[in-house]
Parts: C-alpha cells; structure tokens; sequence
C-alpha cells in the first residue's frame, strides 16, 4: 500500500544534496527566529551559496566557519526577510527542538553529492 507521502526513487534523484564547506558566517539579528547567514563553498561547479539557518544554540560563528555541511543545492532562492536563502542547509531536531547539522564526517570534496 503507498503513503500519502510517499516519493519514488526518481523523485528523490531530483533533490540536489552537495556537501560544501561554511566560509563566512555571522549572526542575523534581523531574522525572526535566531538565526545566522553564511557563505557555503559548494566547490568550482556551484561555486558560493548563501544561506540561512536557525541553527544558534549548537553553534557559533567561529565554530561554523570550516565546518562541511550538507545543503539542497537545487531549491529556488527564497527571501529571509532582508537575506535572500540560495540554499537550504540540512539538519536535525535534538531532543529540546534545537537544530543540529547534517554533515559528513570525512573530508571529502566540496560539491559532492549525496547518492
């Protein structure tokens, strides 16, 4: 029986997740939730992205900086307030709702996709 929600293989194919490197990061205040903007490295293909994320209780600027993160990388650009978002940066609720990064965990290139 299929779920409502459910996507087949060639669905999932269509979502761009890269792995990319944090290169700038700092706080922004004027989001509605706390949250810092940052600079991705997505590598020569993609090249810097920006991007958004409300991830301010497990994280710094200084602690995000040279950090790998994964990202969709094929989303529309979306308006964060001031900020425009290029990508979406992925992560995971903890057990108190705050936002833990999805990252790889061995250096491997800036670009590479998921598969």
């Amino acid at each position: 029986m299929k779920r409502k929600d459910e996507i087949t293989f060639e669905d999932f194919l269509k979502v761009d997740i890269r792995t990319g490197t944090v290169v700038e990061a700092e706080p922004y205040p004027e989001a509605r939730n706390p949250s810092f903007k940052m600079k991705i490295d997505f590598g020569d293909e993609i090249g810097i992205k920006k991007s958004s994320a409300q991830i301010t209780v497990h994280y710094t600027p200084e602690t995000l900086l040279g950090r790998k993160v994964m990202a969709v990388v094929n989303f529309p650009p979306r308006q964060i307030g001031k900020f425009m978002s290029e990508v979406l940066t992925l992560g995971v609720e903890d057990e108190d709702g705050a936002i833990v990064l999805a990252a790889v965990d061995q250096n491997v290139p800036n670009g590479q996709p998921l598969i």
